[in-house]
């Protein structure tokens, strides 16, 4: 147990700066994002294209941070993008920010799944595939499931809000201005979810 105990614990709080509730800096947009949204807003099949290929990563990155298991990840990215065709074709697309309304049918998306498997939001050690490549280095590989499973526990101890916001600026490394859209928060709610989260998430994962 003794990975457990230390190594996921320096690999998650290596995140935390003693300035945790600072903003950052804003991710500009992509100027010609407005163009393909208005296009993808009226069905236009290269637009709706283009914004899945710009997305898609990153929502299978967030939803596999929650559930852990690659091939759910895959099957809940698909139902989310078919959520967004069927939006589309149904007259009933985003209002205003097109990520932060995709992000949150990721995020009902995972909440459903959980509700319909009745789980808890991490998996055993021999499920977990990590993302990130440790081909040719055992050690590494097994610190590294051991570490994904030891947090997605974690995250299952504290407020749902408070796991999604981990999740989004840690874990997918958005700013504070993009999770604030996405969870319809202002920045400086977002700043201080995130400062409770990491308090509540380092009182969870210390030993």
């Amino acid at each position: 147990m003794g990975i457990i105990q230390s190594s996921p614990l320096s690999w998650a709080f290596s995140f935390l700066p003693f300035g945790v509730i600072e903003g950052d800096d804003t991710r500009v947009e992509d100027p010609q994002q407005q163009v393909v949204l208005e296009r993808a807003i009226n069905a236009d099949p290269v637009a709706l294209g283009m914004l899945y290929d710009q997305y898609v990563d990153r929502i299978y990155s967030y939803i596999y941070h929650r559930v852990g298991q690659a091939e759910v990840a895959e099957d809940l990215t698909g139902q989310v993008f078919m959520r967004v065709l069927e939006a589309v074709r149904t007259g009933k697309p985003w209002r205003s920010s097109f990520s932060g309304w995709l992000y949150r049918i990721a995020h009902n998306q995972v909440i459903d799944y959980y509700r319909r498997n009745k789980r808890a939001t991490f998996v055993d050690v021999d499920e977990a595939t990590p993302i990130a490549s440790t081909e040719g280095d055992p050690v590494r590989l097994a610190e590294s499931r051991l570490a994904s499973q030891y947090l997605r526990e974690a995250l299952t101890e504290i407020t749902e809000e408070q796991a999604q916001v981990i999740t989004l600026r840690f874990l997918d490394d958005l700013s504070i201005a993009e999770v604030a859209s996405i969870m319809d928060k202002t920045e400086g709610a977002i700043k201080a979810l995130q400062y409770r989260a990491v308090l509540a998430l380092r009182r969870v994962m210390q030993p």
